[in-house]
């Protein structure tokens, strides 16, 4: 059931035209990988090998990101891999308020809802920013919320929600690759709990 749930919203995703980022896209990225695995990693937008692609985390980010994994004895197919926006916004700009606001209530709620994951990793402000508003945090800052572990019980889910460094800022600022080693390292004990 679930599996055909999410497919539905992956084809919903592919012909979404409910926000202006569609005009510009080759491709919706709805997201992949095991969604049974209870594990969720939630990057901020597509850019432009993932538009190309249609693929999460397929361009140099993708790499390093695949690289993390690999640290903590996971295989990108072993983890579900998703968007806060599912469209490339122009020029790899942030999504918009109205973008983040139109998408997340349309498919990443929903997948949500039907992964139930057990384990959040927020890779990157937009994503710790959003989902954290979701389920009743607060978010301040990445460099002071970073690698910590956030415990969620309500009656739709039991989750844990960690916030780490996008794989894209790493690139740009080395001196961050250090933090998020750390941080990965938290998340693979969570993920040892499961």
């Amino acid at each position: 059931m679930n599996e055909e749930e999410l497919k539905k919203i992956s084809e919903e995703i592919k012909n979404c035209n409910k926000c202006p980022l569609y005009k510009s896209r080759k491709n919706a990225v709805p997201g992949e990988g095991d969604f049974k695995s209870g594990i969720m990693l939630i990057g901020e937008a597509p850019g432009f090998n993932e538009d190309l692609q249609g693929r999460p985390f397929v361009g140099r980010a993708g790499k390093l990101l695949e690289e993390f994994l690999k640290s903590v004895g996971k295989r990108r197919e072993e983890v579900f891999i998703t968007n806060v926006v599912k469209c490339r916004p122009p020029n790899n700009r942030q999504p918009e308020e109205n973008e983040i606001k139109i998408c997340t209530s349309l498919y990443l709620d929903r997948q949500i809802e039907i992964i139930k994951p057990k384990l959040i990793v927020c890779l990157g402000n937009i994503s710790a920013s959003y989902i954290f508003k979701k389920f009743g945090l607060r978010f301040e800052s990445m460099n002071k919320q970073h690698g910590k572990v956030f415990s969620i019980s309500n009656l739709y889910i039991k989750t844990k929600i960690v916030a780490t460094y996008h794989p894209a800022a790493i690139l740009r600022n080395p001196n961050l690759m250090n933090l998020a080693k750390a941080d990965w390292e938290i998340i693979k004990e969570e993920m040892e709990k499961l």
